[in-house]
């Protein structure tokens, strides 16, 4: 085989072997490029996501102590 018809089958088999990508089998298990998509799925079955604890509405503080705390960050400090 001389030194050009070498170079093209070189060639052309590169070309070939670069459409032998993964994504284009289709199987029936996860690869290593899919990703977090078991965790994904995970999350789409949960049953009941809320969180009980949000259903609590009686947010103890005084609104006082708040209004102080907000007026402390606005000034700047005097030192």
């Amino acid at each position: 085989m001389s030194r050009n018809k070498l170079l093209l089958v070189l060639l052309g088999s590169s070309l070939l072997a670069g459409c032998a990508a993964d994504y284009l089998n289709n199987y029936d298990t996860m690869t290593l490029a899919s990703g977090d998509t078991q965790k994904a799925n995970q999350l789409l079955q949960t049953v009941d996501p809320y969180n009980p604890a949000s259903n609590n509405t009686k947010i103890e503080g005084d609104g006082a102590r708040s209004v102080g705390i907000v007026e402390k960050y606005k000034l700047p400090p005097t030192a």
